[in-house]
């Protein structure tokens, strides 16, 4: 049996509430400086909510952005600046042979609902319903947005799978590469679901709506206080490459992805199943053909929900609790659940890890809930350590659907 290609990270374009370039990001991660601030709702007032402020108009003009969608936005802004992040020569290559896979939550609501909200000011009357309403709304538009930006004429599809959803984009774009079916992929997730007011809605009625007097403190995963979820938009895309092309270029590497795993809860529509969870990281853990042991950053999916962080928790502590080398944190406490966004954001946050063997803390921990008291979880400072060569990312989603993804540190 053929051994399957290797894939590799040459490229990262984000855009995240407290940063719009990796260096960036990491920085303010390091420094413990939240992103997480409040934004005004259609009929819910002022929120908090994690926000991203980019240049829209850096790689779109007036009229595209007034055309397309907050998510298209955010993805074409990701992946021009993953493709100039991997110093790719972009109008040399073919573009037939460039896949686009980005993973979302959901898509269409916000259009929806502001669709809706116009038209009510105007007793309900369609004819000032957009024309522009289903492009912007099929589940392919954010990918598609991005071909018709940079002249792609390959696959492009989104892939729903809540907030497991950047997770799987990648996990798609690599398996894409290893089947031959593309030479380079543009493969990630966005949220744009800050502008929604139904989101908050939803989770306001679950009782899983964080509050806080201070937007910063409102996203505080494992602490006794936590009370919610922060909604926030964001969007991580990467350039992932085969080995061997990445060595032809002499590309500058991030990191190997050499596990990765997939499965479904069947138990609920929303809360999770931390069996099925650590079925999950174990899957991961086996293609990769590595023990728990060999993990040394794992970083939660824990979403400041009272249950979910204690579950997850208890999972980690199964498979992680007799593991000296691997330390647990969260970049959610800096930046809220970014959802679709949530899993390629959050490992972007870890990669660095690589080069400057400091694990990024958890902010917001002012007072350990107990049940979240796990080996080497690392709180309020960063941690140096001896070397991290491999990253295992944990994202989960409703309706139950988990994803893990394990990157290596590569060396030559």
């Amino acid at each position: 049996m053929n051994q399957l290609p290797r894939i590799v990270i040459t490229g990262i374009g984000l855009t995240a509430p407290n940063g719009n370039q990796l260096d960036e990001y990491r920085n303010n991660i390091l420094a413990g400086k939240s992103g997480v601030t409040t934004i005004d709702t259609h009929y819910m007032g002022e929120l908090i909510a994690g926000c991203c402020d980019f240049d829209t108009f850096q790689y779109q003009k007036k009229k595209e952005v007034r055309r397309g969608t907050r998510a298209g936005s955010i993805s074409i802004f990701c992946a021009n600046e993953a493709i100039k992040n991997a110093t790719i020569q972009f109008e040399n290559i073919d573009k037939s042979r460039v896949g686009v896979y980005i993973g979302i939550t959901e898509h269409g609501n916000v259009e929806t609902e502001n669709e809706i909200y116009n038209i009510s000011q105007f007793g309900y009357d369609t004819k000032f319903w957009s024309h522009h309403h289903n492009p912007r709304t099929v589940a392919n538009s954010p990918a598609g947005e991005v071909t018709l930006n940079l002249g792609i004429t390959g696959p492009h599809y989104c892939l729903g799978a809540a907030c497991a959803a950047g997770n799987i984009g990648l996990i798609q774009g690599a398996q894409m590469l290893q089947l031959g079916e593309v030479d380079l992929a543009l493969a990630g997730g966005v949220s744009e679901s800050v502008h929604t007011f139904g989101i908050f809605a939803a989770f306001k009625s679950q009782g899983a709506l964080a509050e806080n007097d201070d937007p910063e403190k409102a996203s505080r995963p494992f602490d006794v206080d936590r009370n919610g979820i922060v909604v926030s938009e964001g969007g991580c895309i990467y350039t992932l490459e085969r080995l061997d092309d990445a060595l032809k270029r002499n590309a500058h590497i991030y990191g190997e992805i050499v596990g990765h795993a997939i499965n479904s809860d069947a138990t609920d529509f929303v809360l999770p199943n931390p069996k099925r969870q650590g079925e999950c990281v174990q899957l991961a853990l086996n293609k990769a053909g590595l023990t728990p042991n060999d993990i040394n950053i794992v970083n939660t999916h824990a979403t400041s929900t009272p249950q979910g962080d204690i579950q997850e928790c208890e999972m980690i502590r199964k498979i992680f609790g007799n593991s000296p080398n691997t330390f647990i944190n969260n970049t959610k406490s800096f930046i809220g659940h970014c959802m679709g966004a949530a899993g390629t954001l959050e490992l972007a946050g870890n990669l660095p890890s690589f080069e400057d063997n400091l694990v990024h803390q958890t902010i917001n921990v002012d007072n350990l809930d107990p049940a979240c008291n796990i080996q080497n979880l690392v709180i309020n400072e960063p941690r140096k350590v001896d070397s991290v060569n491999y990253i295992l990312n944990n994202s989960f989603g409703m309706v139950g659907i988990n994803s893990v993804l394990i990157i290596k540190n590569y060396k030559e």
